[in-house]
């Protein structure tokens, strides 16, 4: 008797992914976006392509904010979901606001540490709220507050980058200077992601959601 082989599984992926999902792909689009219109800004000094990049960002917190509601109203969370919503935020509300920053001019060597830094708490963050979810749930089933602020509120970052640059002040104009440091620069601007990588890995904060 010949056994019979399984058939293939093709597209599981595919047929995993929900109508939120899909957003959430479009949430990390915007930070792709954001990154390569940062790169392109540095190649060609144009405004345009800065506020551009600085637009993807809102614009993700769009996307970051439907996702959650299709899924709530199709019933249709997951786990896979909810790790793809987090890898998307990372790119979007991490790596995209710390490439524009770069853009902005945050180029010594202490600014990169800094702009490391507030990407790895955003990383940091997420992976904490994700291994947490379950105790910090209700019983209505929804998450009652974030430990420490949520990763989107860089979109605050990139709103006052936006308004460095309107006002010319990118580069060696930037607000605050520069200040040598040792053997590296530090622009105090960047001290903003240092503040904001550090409030969101904060335990004492407590964010309600709402």
């Amino acid at each position: 008797m010949t056994p019979i082989k399984p058939q293939p599984r093709r597209f599981t992926m595919i047929r995993g992914f929900h109508l939120a999902d899909f957003i959430t792909l479009g949430n990390a689009a915007c930070g792709v976006l954001s990154v390569f219109l940062a790169m392109m800004f540095m190649a060609s000094g144009s405004l345009t392509h800065f506020l551009l990049s600085a637009a993807m960002t809102p614009l993700a917190f769009v996307f970051d904010v439907f996702d959650g509601k299709v899924a709530r109203w199709r019933h249709q969370h997951s786990p896979l979901g909810r790790e793809l919503d987090s890898l998307a935020d990372v790119i979007s509300f991490g790596v995209g606001p710390a490439a524009l920053g770069f853009a902005a001019g945050l180029q010594g060597g202490w600014d990169v540490v800094v702009l490391c830094y507030f990407v790895c708490c955003g990383v940091s963050r997420l992976a904490r709220f994700n291994v947490t979810a379950e105790q910090l749930t209700t019983d209505s089933g929804k998450v009652a507050y974030f430990e420490g602020t949520p990763i989107p509120t860089s979109v605050i970052l990139t709103a006052v980058l936006s308004w460095a640059a309107w006002q010319g002040a990118l580069g060696a104009q930037l607000w605050g200077g520069v200040w040598q440091l040792g053997p590296w620069q530090l622009h105090p601007m960047s001290l903003l992601f240092a503040l904001s990588g550090t409030a969101m890995i904060s335990k004492t904060l407590r964010i309600p959601k709402f």
